[in-house]
């Protein structure tokens, strides 16, 4: 390791020469959980900490976007507990309602059979035994990452507690009259049989045609365009606006219907808009939003035409054939009768597709469920408004306003026989009861419950507290809600952040269900596109945890953790990640065998050395900037300060300069020895709550002590001392800048060579036997020849390089570089003189030949004093 490791004592047994993760990580986590570090008592008087884990699906595996997440939830609770917070961080999983049913139905559909054919309590007694199965492996994924997760109040949206918070929240909603059945457009998946919501739709570009058709005939006809042909056989009016002169004579006229024996008359509603396309709208209320308000305005019959896998079921000829069939063969019956006046192939435009399952959404007209959201939206706004809930970053408090703002009502109810069912039934002379958690139903010959179930994110919605006991008040419910941070995606602001303010908000008495919604971004390659199983792009994690250990994985994702903004990451990054736990392992070790201890009190300031204060001051420093960081939910910012403290300033900078202490042995390496040990303590315990595998091992084998996990969290002394950081700057900049022009001669890093230090002219002279090893300076003897001259930070560096490099030729390399950049600062000096040029020249363009005069400045300046240090020949 060193020139002296010969002298130096045995490494600590305890440690190995070589960190291995996978020899470390499970051990350490299962001991953690037997000892009970993750177990909240509700019972206890310090003051809580809470963080509910967004539920992951109980079809899903751990995934890059669960790891970062997951990360930053356990590094927010690791620290808190270092705090002396009571710090729960509950985990659980979401029944996932038309995922979960899927996968069970393709399992069925393997041995031939549908849920048809079990009936509905067998098919969901089947999902019970997938779950219990096959369902919850993200949860020992989790355990290999490191989670620090309340194990024992591990939940479910489908457990006993939780089902009875759906039906009760249910029950009090439909009392206050915010949830009603109603006959309105839904967005319909053909696939999966089931209405879902606005936010479940996913819209993408899609080639499709827009064809324009003749209704009516001579002075009674009006074109219309659609992308969607097919649902001209459900048309029941056509909208034109009431100023149009175009139709002025129409309006209130019944014209011809193409195809059927129909007639349909011509409204006018200002929601057309005269100047798009041919200002006539056709008008289909039981298949477009659009064209459902306006036949509600107007009276107008809504015609179902298709059914649930989007199949037309009018009579005729069209009848039986898929929707798309039905587009082709209605468009060249069209055709055929002339009516086709234009159409353009390809025409792109945006369409709606499950999130699950891709397919086309089909817009239908259906009796659901909804919930009224206007006054639970207004809350929920409101409580941002008045600064009862922060959001982080404060730019992304927008889109959520957007969202709360102009909520539309929710769809609640799913065509699936997996979920909450709704507690709703139905009497035989058209009786309406609904039944709460505590009430018996309704009892005799013609009574049946509604047979649909709740959408999955009602149940998630009341996660923050439904977890924690609610209705019931529970120990865990006074004592850890509200919650305090909901750390999540900005994708889901829509999802579920809203939805748990609408009801936590309506649940618990206006007080809402966290303090503070951090939004991260997502993450993406190490280019910045979406990771996608289809690109393919998609990684997964647990691959990078086996070759590089789950630590190196966690400091990646929260290095690139800037709020709300997306996180790029590669490979490399983490192969990088696990380089910095080599250096950490391999600095302590150095550290142990050199006499490092946290024994005892640090000695008095009057004993230490400029080295010694400088490394305390800057500790205390980073401290003070870490708890900054984290308040602030900068975990990029508070990765990359506890790298370059750790990694440049303690391991290449103190540890560098003590070497010389240490080596020589005596009080000298006792001080410094309590110091190092003093700053690795402290630094490991920085670092744990994102690295908290090698840092548990390492903090225990220096302190001796139990675990890192229950250690308290770094206090800042408030110990400054500027004029020892300004002594050791100066020793950074003559060794840097030497070090600089050592390479640029093309000296190896470990190459001696003879050099005197004139350090009289300032206070370095404490540092010349650190200085000397660290640039590989040889004593001058007598033969010394001052071949470079360098004066930098006020002392001078001579350096004889005969023999090591041949000084002419390295001038004339030197000259020619320096014409080189010259020349290159004329061009571009020329160019930005050039009024004509930055007229016409782009932004981009202009700012790349600015930073090429900028290289080109820096380039003479150092090629300048490199020339200056050669001596002349």
């Amino acid at each position: 390791m060193t020139e002296n490791s010969q002298a130096q004592p045995a490494a600590n047994p305890e440690l190995p020469t070589q960190y291995a993760p996978a020899e470390v990580e499970g051990k350490l986590y299962e001991r953690w959980v037997e000892r009970g570090y993750f177990t909240v008592d509700p019972k206890s008087e310090k003051p809580p900490y809470t963080i509910v884990i967004p539920p992951p699906n109980v079809t899903g595996s751990l995934h890059l976007g669960h790891a970062f997440q997951h990360t930053l939830m356990d590094a927010l609770t690791r620290r808190k507990r270092m705090q002396g917070y009571e710090a729960l961080w509950l985990p659980g999983m979401d029944h996932a309602g038309i995922a979960t049913q899927n996968k069970v139905e393709q399992q069925l559909a393997e041995e031939g059979k549908s849920r048809h054919d079990l009936g509905r309590d067998e098919f969901v007694s089947r999902v019970w035994q997938w779950k219990d199965e096959y369902g919850g492996r993200i949860l020992g994924q989790m355990r290999r990452l490191g989670d620090g997760v309340d194990w024992t109040r591990e939940r479910f949206t489908m457990d006993e507690g939780l089902s009875k918070a759906v039906q009760t929240i249910f029950k009090r909603l439909y009392d206050d009259e915010l949830i009603y059945r109603k006959e309105r457009i839904i967005n319909w998946c053909p696939r999966c049989l089931t209405a879902i919501s606005d936010i479940e739709v996913e819209y993408q570009d899609d080639d499709g045609e827009l064809v324009s058709l003749k209704y009516g005939e001579g002075d009674e006809t009006v074109v219309v365009a659609t992308t969607r042909v097919e649902t001209m056989l459900g048309d029941t009016g056509v909208a034109v606006h009431p100023d149009d002169p175009r139709y002025a004579h129409l309006i209130g006229k019944r014209i011809k219907l193409p195809l059927t024996d129909r007639t349909i008359p011509v409204v006018a509603d200002t929601h057309v808009d005269p100047e798009f396309g041919t200002g006539a709208v056709k008008v289909t209320p039981a298949h477009d939003p659009n064209d459902f308000a306006i036949g509600e305005r107007h009276g107008l019959e809504s015609l179902t035409i298709m059914d649930e896998r989007a199949v037309i079921t009018v009579p005729g000829p069209f009848e039986g054939l898929d929707r798309f069939e039905a587009r082709s063969a209605i468009v060249e019956a069209m055709r055929q009768q002339g009516r086709v006046v234009a159409e353009k192939r390809p025409y792109t435009h945006s369409v709606g597709h499950c999130s699950r399952c891709k397919t086309t959404i089909e817009p239908r007209q259906s009796l659901q469920w909804w919930v009224d959201v206007k006054p639970l939206a207004k809350a929920a706004g409101d409580a941002v408004r008045d600064g009862r809930v922060a959001i982080h970053p404060q730019d992304m408090s927008k889109r959520y306003f957007d969202w709360v703002d102009n909520m539309h009502d929710w769809c609640i109810s799913r065509q699936l026989w997996w979920g909450h069912r709704i507690p709703v039934w139905y009497g035989p002379n058209g009786e309406q009861v609904c039944v709460g958690p505590d009430d018996q139903p309704p009892a005799g010959e013609g009574w049946f419950q509604d047979p649909d179930v709740l959408d999955t994110w009602f149940s998630s919605g009341l996660w923050p507290f439904s977890t924690l006991g609610w209705p019931e008040r529970t120990p865990d419910l006074e004592k850890f809600y509200p919650t305090d941070v909901l750390l999540t995606g900005h994708d889901i602001i829509f999802f579920w952040v809203a939805r748990m303010m609408m009801f936590g908000l309506y649940a618990m008495d206006g007080t809402p269900p966290f303090h503070t919604i951090a939004l991260t971004g997502l993450v993406r390659d190490e280019f910045g596109k979406k990771m996608s199983k289809s690109n393919p792009n998609a990684v997964d994690p647990l691959d990078w945890m086996d070759a590089y250990g789950s630590d190196a994985v966690r400091f990646t994702l929260a290095r690139g953790a800037n709020p709300g903004a997306d996180v790029p990451i590669g490979e490399d990054w983490v192969q990088g990640s696990r380089n910095f736990a080599n250096k950490i392992w391999n600095a302590t070790r150095f550290a142990l065998m050199n006499g490092a201890t946290v024994e005892g009190p640090l000695p008095d300031a009057g004993k230490l050395s400029a080295t010694d204060r400088w490394i305390l001051s800057r500790l205390n420093a980073t401290v003070a900037q870490v708890d900054a960081y984290y308040e602030d939910y900068q975990f990029a910012k508070v990765s990359d300060a506890l790298f370059h403290f750790a990694w440049d300033e303690v391991f290449d900078w103190y540890v560098e300069l003590s070497k010389t202490t240490f080596f020589a042995g005596g009080e000298g390496a006792k001080v410094s020895g309590r110091v190092l040990g003093e700053v690795l303590d402290v630094t490991l315990r920085l670092l744990h709550p994102i690295v908290p595998f090698v840092t548990e091992t390492l903090w225990t084998t220096l302190t001796g002590k139990e675990s890192v996990v229950v250690a308290d969290w770094p206090a800042d002394s408030g110990f400054r001392d500027p004029a020892a950081e300004r002594e050791i700057e100066h020793v950074q900049q003559v060794v840097t800048e030497v070090r600089r022009f050592r390479a640029d001669q093309g000296l190896q890093p470990g190459q001696k060579v003879p050099g005197r230090l004139d350090l009289s002219a300032t206070p370095l002279a404490a540092h010349e036997a650190a200085i000397r090893q660290l640039l590989r300076l040889q004593e001058e003897g007598d033969a010394f020849q001052a071949t470079a001259t360098l004066p930098v930070a006020g002392a001078t560096v001579a350096l004889d390089l005969s023999g090591t490099i041949d000084v002419p030729a390295e001038r004339k390399r030197l000259t020619k570089d320096r014409d080189a950049a010259e020349k290159e600062k004329q061009q571009a000096t020329a160019k930005l003189g050039n009024e004509a040029f930055l007229a016409k020249a782009p932004d981009n363009v202009v700012d790349k030949i600015r930073g090429r005069l900028a290289k080109a400045e820096a380039d003479i300046a150092r090629i300048t004093a490199q020339l200056a240090a050669l001596p002349e020949g």
